[in-house]
């Protein structure tokens, strides 16, 4: 996996003028563009939009046209969860064009359309269903929001433009909807809706994980500092005021109180801590 990740380094850092600039727009407009025809056609379901979608059939007769229009085949129902969910797309993947560079992101979302098709093409000969229908790219967009929040797990957004909620927060959760979505699938007997899944975190995982190292080990160096940081701290006061432990609220102490409680609280700003009286009923220290 590395020896991929590091060709393709190398094939975006000689070719920066490879890809398509401001990718996302076009799958947004062509994306809205195709769920308008479907309205128009009054169509209750995908079947209108067959001519459009993904199945080794169809490439079959040679219509090569499915290997780029299921791409804009919309895969969330209802006009407002449709608007929400391009608006939110477009805007995550022009942010990463701008982090990676177009070069890169088209990389990385052509990959990921690509291996869909041939996760289709391989569970079509496999089960010998040449109709397996591959409507949208819902995984190749799941793993574009998952590289996002990779990159900026601490950014807050608002979820139905209401709850602020950070981008880790909600990458664990499309993470179990994606785990469960595997189990659905599996249970159905559809090994396309599992293969999809693993293919896209594939695609995820060549990509994304060297910013994953690097995440996890700046945790690691963020926790072991504090670690030392709170065992100084404690030391020093050991040695400057004679005492453990002194409350911040009503400054008893374990030496005049050998038989109290006291902690020190995680959501403070510092290090503070509290008697048994007050450490649930303090307010937090934020400077």
């Amino acid at each position: 996996m590395g020896k991929i990740r590091d060709s393709i380094d190398r094939f975006c850092s000689r070719h920066p003028g490879f890809g398509i600039p401001h990718l996302m727009l076009y799958v947004v407009v062509g994306t809205g563009f195709v769920y308008l025809l479907q309205i128009l056609t009054q169509a209750n379901n995908a079947s209108a939009l067959d001519f459009l979608m993904f199945h080794l059939a169809g490439l079959l007769r040679g219509e090569v046209w499915r290997l780029v229009t299921f791409v804009f085949v919309p895969s969330a129902s209802g006009p407002l969860l449709l608007m929400i969910s391009l608006y939110f797309y477009y805007w995550i993947g022009s942010t990463l064009e701008r982090q990676w560079g177009t070069a890169r992101f088209t990389c990385y979302y052509l990959s990921g359309v690509v291996l869909s098709i041939l996760a289709a093409v391989a569970v079509s000969l496999i089960t010998g269903n040449f109709y397996y229908s591959l409507v949208g790219t819902y995984y190749v967009n799941l793993s574009m929001f998952l590289a996002f929040a990779v990159l900026f797990p601490d950014l807050q957004v608002l979820l139905f433009f209401i709850v602020p909620v950070k981008m880790k927060w909600l990458a664990y959760l499309d993470g179990a909807l994606l785990a469960w979505n595997m189990v659905q699938s599996l249970a159905a007997g559809s090994w396309l809706g599992v293969i999809l899944p693993v293919v896209a975190l594939l695609n995820f995982l060549v990509f994304v994980w060297p910013e994953i190292t690097r995440f996890t080990e700046r945790a690691k160096y963020r926790a072991s500092r504090q670690t030392v940081d709170f065992k100084r701290a404690v030391h020093r006061q050991e040695q400057e005021k004679g005492y453990h432990h002194k409350c911040a609220v009503c400054g008893k102490t374990d030496t005049d109180y050998p038989d109290m409680t006291f902690r020190y609280c995680s959501k403070c700003t510092g290090y503070h801590c509290f008697c048994q009286d007050h450490l649930f009923t303090h307010v937090h220290f934020t400077e």
